[in-house]
């Protein structure tokens, strides 16, 4: 599949900028710019990554499969300007490709994905897409609410990191894509009833388990983990009626991912400013009369290692509503920051970049703060009915002998005042069904994809994608090639013949679900929760006020059996 430009495109050129393989042209920089009508990508080049797509500012690029009868031209004009010799003076580089053709003898091919996530999307949309044979996709959501965690993970204060979900819109009203929402597989329907109604099963529900840190004190009430806190904000419904104690002045994140800077940024921003995005209600008014004036986030490395990316930190230091403070003096940075030069690591040396400025930034008096602090390790939670405090251990950090750097305690032990302790120490998956968790990765065993059993043997028809396969580890994107690689493995057994045809028919577990769960909804419910949730976050000038209870879930959506 490629992207084609279309009538509207306004030479705006951001598109160009974006593409990895560079096949959009002319380029600003290119003869011919300045006089050409429009844009056009070259279809032999394109991989379809869609990165086009986002950042179109008048909606003129669309995949090819998408184009009405209106739009079909411009597959061929888009082509035209890279067969007249405009490839060579444009400097394009071609991809390697090679036409697939139809394997009529294959017989159509039925998958079930379980979860609705970037990982769920990206997959359905790789099978949706094939034109080499004839595929239909069944996606079961325990939820009434698609998405996963780009509804219920991403920081409401990232709303252009959510726009993704209009892509996975598009993917899910697609010929031949089903989705049975508020299904909880293992309760409705079984993992063997799935298998006998499709070729394959795909799991692609993420890791939505927290790792522990197995110290005293972990279960004191104001301990929490950070994916409490977040499923709580993005209001996820099992966790709207969880409680955290914001009453003291201080609280603790531990870690520092990109997480832990949402929690610690969300808990010092301005109320005013959080009732503009789609945070939940409830955390709205929660935190409006949150008494926390300081969050440090605490990592047990140093601010080299720090897990955290480039722009997540450079946001965080922009901000004009609270102030940043590094626990780190100028001359320790430095020192860190000539290490990282000489070790030849560039994204390392602009974090610490960012990091010495705010070291010597001048506090502004009253006003909220975050601390980053480094080389610090959680030992105990301290109180007792709640939490009061954190016992710490300092660390350093050592060279070993292959010239790695390791953490190791000076001796030296601190106590914390405060009141909150968020761990974000990293997810791990929750076992569904019959599929175990392997105890040390949190992903179900496999291979490339291929859902394995105790003994390594691939397990027919099963597989996974996305977090629960590889570990919580790169951003939604990142969700896309791991989506293509497991389609791959599912077409290459597909062919081979190793795939069970189904045995029921797609009417049969329709009536199944239907009778185990009456109030299940199909894509046409989600886009009335959709909508009613957007008209009610005009009145308060958000993208959208969720809505936490199922019951008005189901009472707003359009359901089949209704």
């Amino acid at each position: 599949m490629a992207h084609v430009v279309t009538q509207p495109c306004c030479n705006d050129a951001a598109c160009v900028s974006v593409c990895p393989v560079n096949c959009i042209h002319p380029a600003p920089h290119e003869p011919g710019y300045g006089t050409a009508e429009m844009l056009y990508i070259d279809p032999v080049s394109c991989i379809d990554c869609g990165a086009c797509v986002e950042v179109c500012p008048v909606s003129a690029i669309v995949a090819d499969i998408d184009l009405t009868d209106e739009t079909a031209p411009y597959e061929e004009i888009n082509a035209a300007f890279y067969s007249n010799g405009n490839s060579e003076d444009a400097n394009v580089v071609r991809a390697q490709t090679k036409k697939v053709d139809s394997d009529e003898k294959l017989r159509p091919l039925k998958v079930a994905i379980v979860g609705s996530g970037p990982a769920a999307c990206y997959t359905a949309e790789e099978l949706l897409l094939r034109r080499d044979l004839a595929v239909e996709v069944n996606m079961f959501e325990q939820l009434p609410t698609p998405w996963g965690l780009v509804r219920y993970g991403v920081a409401p204060d990232h709303q252009g990191t959510k726009a993704v979900a209009e892509l996975f819109q598009r993917t899910a009203g697609r010929r031949g894509m089903e989705m049975f929402l508020n299904v909880t597989v293992g309760k409705h329907v079984t993992h063997e009833e799935l298998l006998e109604s499709h070729d394959a099963v795909v799991y692609a529900i993420g890791a939505s388990g927290s790792r522990r840190l197995d110290i005293p004190g972990e279960e004191l009430p104001g301990s929490h983990s950070a994916t409490e806190f977040v499923a709580w904000y993005n209001g996820h419904p099992d966790f709207a009626d969880s409680v955290f104690d914001l009453s003291a002045d201080r609280a603790v994140v531990i870690g520092n991912g990109n997480v832990a800077l949402d929690v610690a940024r969300l808990l010092v921003s301005e109320p005013q400013a959080l009732a503009k995005t789609d945070m939940a209600t409830h955390a709205v008014d929660r935190l409006a009369g949150s008494n926390i004036k300081e969050v440090v986030v605490m990592g047990r490395r140093g601010p080299a290692q720090a897990a955290y990316t480039t722009p997540e930190l450079l946001a965080l230091s922009q901000s004009s509503s609270f102030d940043v403070h590094v626990d780190m003096d100028e001359s320790e940075l430095d020192a860190y920051s000539r290490a990282a030069t000489e070790g030849n690591d560039p994204i390392a040396t602009v974090k610490l970049g960012i990091l010495r400025k705010l070291a010597s930034s001048v506090p502004s008096p009253g006003k909220k703060r975050i601390v980053l602090r480094y080389l610090a390790s959680p030992l105990e939670v301290l109180g007792d009915d709640h939490v009061e405090g954190l016992r710490i251990a300092h660390n350093e950090l050592v060279s070993t002998q292959d010239g790695r750097s390791q953490v190791r305690p000076t001796g030296v032990e601190e106590d914390i005042e405060c009141g909150l302790v968020l761990r974000s120490i990293g997810y791990r998956g929750v076992p569904t069904g019959p599929l175990p968790i392997e105890p040390v990765s949190g992903t179900i065993a496999n291979h490339g994809g291929r859902v394995t059993s105790e003994s390594g043997a691939c397990l027919t028809g099963v597989y996974v994608a996305g977090w629960i396969k590889r570990g919580p580890t790169g951003v939604i994107g990142t969700n896309k090639k791991c989506a293509k690689d497991t389609v791959e493995k599912i077409i290459e057994d597909h062919r081979a013949g190793r795939l069970k045809a189904p045995v029921r028919a797609p009417e049969n577990l329709r009536q199944l679900i239907s009778e185990r769960q009456p109030d299940y909804l199909n894509f046409a419910g989600a886009k009335s929760i959709d909508a009613h949730e957007r008209s009610l976050g005009r009145e308060r000038g958000a993208p959208r006020i969720k809505l936490i209870d199922l019951n008005e879930m189901l009472r707003v959506a359009e359901r089949p059996n209704v």
